[in-house]
């Protein structure tokens, strides 16, 4: 593992922080480090460009937390609390100073890991009652979510082409590491197949208002249990990845419990949110948009595999659970 940015280390100091707390974690994606520190987390973002993100200076990240901190708050207001900077203070490193100004984090507080939904699945905790009350909220969210022209244009057969074949030409380097080339072929050409053959069912859904500035990241990790259903950590650095059909957002929850072994919670979960929007048709649309989901966390695998600053023997779970999400994905293409 390369050594970690002088700034991180100096985060990882409890002093660094204006309450210090008695500990600092860290956590990485591949595109931001998150410290835990006592009541409060602070994500901070990578200076890197992904193509389909760009956090490369320093105003990029600054307009990207303050777009993740308002669009968060849609579904999980009480978490999101403001953008604070990163300084340097007499040659000190410290967060939320008041000195030249290095860095920005998103500041939030600190939600219960034992709350959270892949906590719960891993304890066998999760109920379809929470499910049923996790569709509720989404169904709500996605009714009352913003759409209009410019967003129904991402429902389009060229954009979710666009979206889908993004996810190969990305992986296409990672064939023979965490994907096969045979498979990697299947799944891409089985989605350029169903988008050519569904067109008007994709138009209908366009049609029907169906599209919207949706989450974007729904899967397990993102959904807490507290007082209150809490989603966050929705996607802020690309509109085209919140900008989907409905069906697309509860598709990828609904991988997601397949990938946890739990398909009857995902049938429940599908069941619980068609009940609560009448939207019956997504049904039709459910294998395409798993087999997505699937190829964007293994995308999310590969490029997390090739991070220099994460620990090698994490990188070898990383590896196998990149692996099973092709394979998950590869499990949806319709016969």
């Amino acid at each position: 593992m390369s050594e970690l940015p002088e700034m991180v280390q100096a985060l990882l100091d409890p002093q660094s922080y204006p309450r210090p707390p008695s500990r600092v974690e860290l956590m990485q994606t591949q595109m931001s480090y998150v410290f835990i520190a006592g009541d409060y987390v602070y994500k901070t973002k990578k200076p890197v460009d992904f193509g389909f993100l760009d956090y490369t200076t320093l105003d990029k990240r600054l307009t990207c937390c303050i777009k993740e901190l308002e669009l968060n708050r849609r579904l999980c207001p009480d978490a999101y609390l403001e953008v604070v900077p990163v300084t340097e203070d007499d040659g000190r490193i410290v967060m939320d100073g008041k000195g030249d100004v290095k860095e920005y984090a998103v500041k939030m507080r600190r939600l219960p890991r034992e709350a959270m939904m892949d906590f719960l699945l891993a304890e066998n905790k999760v109920t379809p009652e929470m499910l049923a009350g996790v569709a509720a909220v989404l169904a709500g969210f996605h009714h009352k979510a913003a759409t209009g022209d410019d967003i129904d244009e991402f429902g389009s057969t060229d954009s979710v082409f666009r979206n889908t074949d993004e996810n190969f030409t990305q992986t296409d380097k990672y064939i023979g590491t965490t994907v096969s080339a045979e498979t990697h072929l299947r799944l891409k050409t089985w989605n350029a197949n169903f988008i050519k053959t569904n067109e008007a069912l994709f138009q209908k859904r366009v049609e029907e208002g169906r599209i919207r500035d949706c989450h974007g990241d729904l899967h397990a990790a993102h959904i807490c249990f507290t007082e209150k259903i809490c989603i966050y950590d929705c996607i802020e650095f690309n509109d085209r990845f919140r900008y989907c059909d409905v069906a697309s957002e509860v598709a990828f929850l609904a991988m997601d419990l397949d990938h946890y072994g739990r398909s009857d919670l995902s049938n429940s979960f599908i069941g619980a949110y068609v009940k609560e929007s009448g939207d019956e048709e997504l049904k039709k649309l459910l294998n395409f948009y798993k087999c997505y989901r699937a190829c964007v966390r293994a995308k999310v695998g590969c490029f997390q595999y090739t991070d220099a600053y994460i620990d090698p023997a994490e990188k070898a779970r990383i590896l196998e659970n990149t692996k099973s999400y092709f394979k998950l994905a590869e499990s949806y293409i319709e016969k």
